[in-house]
């Protein structure tokens, strides 16, 4: 399957730039302040951009203890941050904010992203306690907010969570299109950094011919070829990392390394 989600069909590299932890958080860093969360967005963006990302994500993984209800400040400063980058983005861009769908909708929509990830659907035991999305107003919002254009894209097995709904990872997935609207259904691994079980996103793959399939998490330069025979996309945050570790700065050269390797296989 193909598809033009980016302007181009072929398969498809996302690749996150972590915005430092955000105002209300306890990693925030009230010294460098906005100032050094809009200058490490910008520094990371340049660096994928350089190596011929197809788009960006921006995403708080640094809001560490997560939540399910995104705290104002939050979702002000991250409106903020992507609005002061977005000058300087060459390629479609996305948005998340951990883990709150409304939250990722309403920056997504304000800032002009092209799409947004998010837990949309499902029941799940997690760090955060019980996580119970809903589809049905994040969706209404990107309708009132006049982006019916931006997709949205269903992370459909949680990271930090093990489901409670005991259907097969396949039925999850056609069931979120058909009752939910997915546009396109990502498959992760059990944390950050972590890779999807290929088994897993080989059943989605099978299950969906209608919308694209990306594997979320874990992907690297060694497993990409195999993903790219099932996946039509990947989302890439921690193995474009200096020493491949989530938090700390984007490596240019270990993004150009992995971006070749793709085009040999596209």
């Amino acid at each position: 399957m193909v598809f033009d989600f980016f302007g181009a069909k072929k398969k498809v590299v996302v690749a996150m730039v972590h915005i430092g932890a955000l105002p209300g958080t306890p990693l925030y860093n009230a010294k460098g302040g906005m100032q050094a969360l809009i200058d490490g967005a910008n520094a990371d963006l340049e660096k994928l951009q350089a190596a011929g990302v197809d788009a960006v994500m921006f995403g708080n993984e640094n809001d560490r203890p997560y939540v399910f209800d995104a705290p104002k400040e939050g979702v002000a400063a991250m409106t903020a941050v992507v609005s002061a980058v977005k000058p300087n983005i060459k390629v479609p861009f996305g948005v998340n904010f951990l883990w709150d769908p409304q939250a990722s909708v309403a920056i997504g929509a304000t800032t002009g992203a092209s799409f947004v990830r998010e837990i949309f659907t499902g029941v799940f035991a997690s760090d955060m306690g019980v996580w119970e999305p809903n589809a049905a107003r994040a969706a209404q919002l990107r309708r009132n907010l006049g982006r019916d254009d931006m997709k949205l894209f269903f992370n459909i097995n949680a990271e930090f969570a093990h489901a409670l709904d005991q259907r097969p990872i396949e039925m999850r997935a056609r069931s979120a299109v058909f009752s939910s609207l997915a546009d396109a259904i990502l498959v992760s691994g059990p944390l950050t950094g972590e890779p999807a079980d290929q088994s897993n996103l080989r059943k989605v793959a099978e299950a969906l011919t209608d919308v694209p399939i990306f594997a979320n998490t874990g992907v690297n330069i060694d497993s990409v070829a195999d993903i790219f025979t099932v996946a039509q996309g990947v989302i890439v945050g921690t193995h474009f990392k200096v020493d491949g570790n989530t938090w700390k700065p984007v490596d240019g050269d270990r993004v150009k390394r992995f971006m070749d390797k793709v085009e040999t296989l596209r």
